[in-house]
């Protein structure tokens, strides 16, 4: 057998099926840029711009709440919510997190009030002691504790004391009202001449 035959492309599909091939990974080339342009997937990699949280409405109580609290002026959502320790986590867990939150939404499988899962938590407590290490390993001593320590009852999680901090009062979505006029929601990604075909 020709080797050359073998790897040659030509040989292996009909003119038909090439061009149905083409246009079969066009579309799905073009319906899968389409979604992360209706997703606003690049303002998720440029920069830690808070905003970016708030392309899901969902979002919206969470953003106005912290914009209000002291780590509002300090620490952005990146800060508290992705692992620090290098590039590759940092963007590895972003894209998973994401992934999962889209999956979440699309199937209307998200919380009404949110939670961190276990993971997530994971990473929030670590970045608490990243940030505030002087403060408990100095001035009030309480020592590093992990929040999978914290889950098997060999000590608190950072929130067991400090519940309000940065999202107060979250039980209820109805803690920020008029949340929408305090936050930045994105524009919609629908044209103004298809907006006006669809009568909106």
């Amino acid at each position: 057998m020709d080797l050359r035959k073998l790897l040659s492309f030509r040989d292996w599909f009909s003119y038909r099926q090439k061009v149905g091939l083409l246009v079969v990974a066009g579309v799905v080339c073009g319906l899968g840029g389409l979604f992360m342009y209706l997703l606003r997937a690049h303002t998720y990699f440029v920069g830690d711009d808070p905003s970016a949280c708030v392309n899901c409405h969902i979002m919206t109580p969470y953003y106005a709440t912290w914009s209000h609290s002291s780590h509002g002026r300090d620490a952005t959502c990146n800060d508290c919510h992705v692992p620090h320790q290098n590039l590759a986590l940092k963007y590895g867990f972003k894209a998973m997190d994401g992934l999962k939150h889209t999956a979440y939404f699309v199937t209307h499988a998200e919380r009404q009030a949110i939670m961190a899962e276990d993971k997530s938590a994971e990473v929030i407590m670590d970045n608490c002691i990243r940030c505030h290490a002087q403060l408990n390993q100095e001035f009030v001593n309480t020592g590093r504790i992990d929040y999978m320590a914290a889950k098997r009852g060999e000590g608190k999680a950072c929130w067991d004391c400090h519940r309000q901090v940065p999202h107060g009062g979250m039980n209820s979505l109805m803690s920020t009202p008029n949340a929408e006029f305090v936050t930045p929601l994105p524009p919609s990604p629908v044209p103004n001449w298809l907006q006006g075909m669809l009568g909106k």
